[in-house]
């Protein structure tokens, strides 16, 4: 082995030492690794009326309602709704940024081939005339290799990271088909409930009718006052003009219906006129605990948290040094004839450390930004969870509030529905005219558009409170169409002591 002598050995300590001191000097101004924020783990819902039957949403909530036409544009919408198309879009690209991001932080080999054929200047440093020739061919073959050394977590945290925006996305998406599902079947009982009132309004306008040609008859009879019958035709104008904006709310309710869809109102199918359904629903009793899961917002804000805690993690590693190794093996000469031979081999060996000295202060800069985005990315979360709070409290105490109105107009209703009954009894008996019988029922079908407005007020109550509870979502530990390509963080945790088990 050849001695190298001391003169030639200086130089490389002295290169050795300068980048230790200036790693020490570099490794002065990393930041400390942020810990996990503390996230509340429930949701502040203590003191709402809970049934112990009432169950979570299942995933296909609706078919609770047992009506197959619901069914049905629930199904088209699912395929067709454009806002729907556009979360699954979101999602595709936040898996693909994912597998970037993977295949990113692995091994890169690329391939290389290429002939040149090269005229040499006959006034160049090496003229042609002493080599003897003047064109030449280059030939190159070869294969590069080149690794990043993820020392610092780096490119383990980006992974984590677009892991986590994959799973964002998804329950983005999750939380869009919730809500299309949502305003299909509100939409749809809502024009159900125009329907029964159109009929109730029918039966009202039969009744004013009645009620103008008695009045009529009075008057010219000269028995009442001609104001009498302008009463009536007021009453018979009144129940018309509900009648037309009981139809004009259906026919609105559909080309809402047929948007929802994603087609034409032509193209919607016809719908047939249906009882409201009963509603039996309550809020269940671990709630607080279970909404953070159940909740698509929430799981979505949730696990932007974690990627912006990683993206804390990603800002951090620049300020260390980067090591890299690259190779090369390949096939080189002038003479095409020699490529493949044994002398024409070429190999290369490039271990690299970029050492980060002096940016002006762009990394403290950056990891300022990605420590702005966390904090918001925290208070977004607890800001959903507190509006998840109060939607769910908001629709459990309008659904009590409905119910306990439902029962006292029950009452109402069966009163008049028993003064009707005694009044069509005294016409018979020819003890009072037919006006009182009408009058009677008019008062009655009064009743009956309230007891379906609130029916329809308890549907929709009863509907909002499934949104509310997230419609039968459950939060995924991680995307389907990402889980085969890299390797997942664990779910989200809600203590800071949680923080290490990820790094």
């Amino acid at each position: 082995m050849k001695h190298i002598p001391m003169k030639h050995a200086l130089p490389t300590a002295r290169t050795l030492l300068a980048a230790a001191l200036a790693l020490a000097v570099a490794a002065c101004a990393v930041p400390p690794r942020l810990e996990h924020p503390a996230l509340r783990d429930d949701v502040p819902l203590a003191g709402l009326p809970t049934r112990a039957q009432a169950d979570w949403p299942d995933p296909a909530w609706w078919r609770a309602y047992r009506d197959p036409q619901l069914d049905d544009l629930i199904e088209r919408a699912m395929r067709q709704a454009p806002d729907l198309a556009l979360a699954q879009s979101r999602l595709r690209g936040a898996e693909q940024s994912a597998r970037a991001a993977a295949a990113e932080a692995g091994l890169t080999v690329n391939g290389s081939a290429q002939v040149t054929r090269q005229r040499m200047s006959d006034h160049g440093l090496i003229p042609s005339q002493f080599l003897g020739f003047s064109w030449y061919n280059q030939g190159d073959l070869g294969v590069q290799l080149q690794y990043d050394i993820d020392w610092w977590g780096k490119h383990r945290a980006e992974v984590e990271s677009a892991l986590d925006q994959a799973r964002a996305a998804q329950a983005q998406q999750s939380a869009a088909a919730l809500a299309i599902q949502y305003a299909v079947a509100d939409t749809y009982f809502g024009w159900q409930a125009d329907q029964a009132r159109l009929q109730l309004a029918e039966q009202q306008l039969a009744v004013q009718q009645g009620l103008l040609r008695i009045a009529e008859l009075r008057v010219r009879q000269g028995v009442d006052r001609p104001d009498e019958a302008q009463k009536a035709r007021a009453q018979l104008a009144a129940a018309r003009e509900m009648r037309a904006a009981l139809a004009g709310s259906a026919s609105i309710r559909l080309a809402a219906l047929a948007a929802l869809v994603g087609v034409s109102p032509a193209e919607l199918p016809t719908l047939h006129p249906r009882p409201l359904p009963a509603i039996a629903g309550g809020l269940p009793a671990n709630a607080g605990i279970d909404l953070i899961a159940r909740r698509p917002d929430i799981a979505a804000t949730r696990w932007q948290v974690e990627a912006a805690l990683r993206q804390t993690d990603v800002a951090r590693a620049q300020f260390l040094p980067d090591l890299s190794l690259g190779a090369m093996a390949g096939l080189s000469s002038i003479d095409l004839d020699k490529l493949f031979t044994t002398g024409s081999r070429v190999f290369s060996l490039t271990p690299a450390l970029h050492l980060p000295i002096f940016n002006s202060g762009l990394l403290k800069a950056n990891y300022g930004i990605s420590r702005a985005q966390l904090e918001g990315a925290v208070a977004q979360y607890e800001s959903t969870v507190l509006a998840a709070a109060r939607e769910v409290s908001t629709q459990t105490l309008t659904a009590q509030t409905l119910a306990a109105r439902r029962d006292e107009q029950q009452a109402q209703l069966a009163a008049d529905r028993q003064l009707a009954d005694s009044a069509r009894a005294r016409v018979r008996q020819g003890v009072s005219d037919a006006r009182e019988s009408l009058a009677a029922q008019a008062q009655l079908l009064q009743q009956r558009d309230s007891e379906t407005q609130l029916h329809a007020q308890a549907v929709a109550a009863d509907l909002a409170l499934v949104k509310a509870l997230g419609g039968g979502y459950r939060m995924a530990e991680q995307p389907p169409a990402v889980a085969a390509n890299a390797s997942a963080p664990t779910a989200p945790t809600t203590h800071s002591g949680d923080a290490d088990e990820r790094h």
